[in-house]
């Protein structure tokens, strides 16, 4: 590489690690991984596309550096993080025989990471896990963390278990192949860190987006800064229990919309519902008179100007129905006891949790909402 990748770390005691962020990095994975779990054997996990694009040069990497591993192939899209394709990863790395101080690498976005942590959490109790994120939206958010999982035909992520990795690889060269769809949909976990707590940041991004897509300089920056902002979150809440949870701003909306759609990527992928439940948390935070419509208003324009949908009525398709909605926000992981949890805001960068929210509010205001 011409020059040496920038580095983020996560300090959680003895599970600390390195989150590397730059060009090259798969071809240099073989190096990297040998040099901080020597002897290890992998269980590459990864899914038909990437392997197409890229595994050839993962499997170099790794065999230059003396590296034994076996390989699972899944098919794409969100569907693969079910019941079956997790017994599908899990017997394959039983099958090849991988001890406890061997790891899984998950090779791949945001589903393959999910699936591929949830085997290395729950293979032998729990085995190394590695993680070269090959979409936008993985390296910014799924594989920073430690947050594993599956989905249930009752929801998103109900199934799953915190295991974080030992190495997340964040080769920025990949990116170049993604579609333009796919790389806007990374970028609203990027715009996130900004509306959460980082209004300068927010700030930035609507002066440099164009050079994030373009592929400059502030591309790595926009990376690290956002794996920056989740792991101060994560250090300080790794569980979830309290204040991680505002890296959920969008996600109750979000998730209820791709439940909806029946994880339809043709009509959704993850990073458009997160674009639209950002909006719809602006909005709702607007009727509830917590913020201003103009942040409400600007919010909108920038993801918009970013590629994304900011309404329901632009998710292909329609046919969303309330009470459907309900039920699946009813199911959402942040609710307690029953009562509604929202992640709602008094302007950009200032997420809060809201807690006990009304129902009746939220559905009145879907109604309205589906309709716009």
């Amino acid at each position: 590489m011409s020059s040496a990748p920038t580095r983020v770390h996560v300090p959680l005691g003895d599970r600390a690690y390195d989150i590397l962020i730059g060009p090259k990095l798969v071809e240099a994975a073989g190096a990297e991984i040998a040099r901080r779990l020597p002897g290890a054997r992998l269980a590459v996990i990864t899914d038909e596309t990437v392997a197409r694009l890229h595994l050839p040069r993962l499997r170099l990497s790794l065999q230059a550096s003396g590296i034994a591993f076996s390989e699972v192939i899944l098919p794409p899209g969100e569907a693969t993080k079910s019941w079956a394709h997790l017994q599908t990863a899990a017997e394959g790395v039983i099958s090849a025989r991988l001890e406890r101080g061997d790891a899984v690498l998950a090779f791949g976005g945001g589903v393959i990471g999910d699936l591929s942590g949830f085997v290395a959490g729950i293979v032998r109790r729990g085995m190394g896990f590695v993680q070269i994120p090959t979409t936008l939206l993985s390296q910014v958010d799924s594989s920073v963390g430690g947050k594993t999982g599956i989905n249930s035909p009752q929801g998103k992520n109900l199934l799953g278990v915190f295991h974080q990795p030992l190495l997340v690889l964040a080769d920025t060269s990949v990116l170049d192949t993604l579609t333009p769809r796919e790389f806007a949909a990374g970028y609203a976990e990027v715009a996130k860190y900004g509306l959460i707590d980082r209004p300068d940041f927010f700030s930035w991004l609507e002066t440099e987006r164009a050079d994030i897509y373009a592929g400059g300089p502030a591309r790595i920056r926009a990376i690290a800064a956002s794996c920056e902002a989740k792991a101060e979150v994560v250090v300080a809440d790794e569980r979830e229990e309290g204040r991680r949870a505002l890296l959920n701003l969008g996600h109750t909306f979000g998730h209820a919309l791709e439940s909806a759609c029946r994880y339809d990527a043709e009509r959704l992928v993850h990073g458009e519902a997160v674009s639209i439940g950002m909006v719809l948390a602006h909005r709702f935070s607007v009727r509830q008179g917590l913020a201003t419509g103009q942040d409400a208003g600007r919010v909108e324009a920038h993801l918009a100007s970013a590629g994304l949908p900011t309404r329901i009525a632009e998710i292909p398709g329609g046919g969303f129905q309330v009470d459907e909605l309900m039920g699946k926000i009813a199911q959402d992981k942040k609710v307690s006891r029953g009562k509604l949890t929202f992640i709602l805001t008094r302007g950009i960068g200032e997420a809060f949790i809201a807690r006990d929210v009304d129902p009746a509010d939220v559905a009145a205001f879907l109604s309205d909402e589906i309709r716009r």
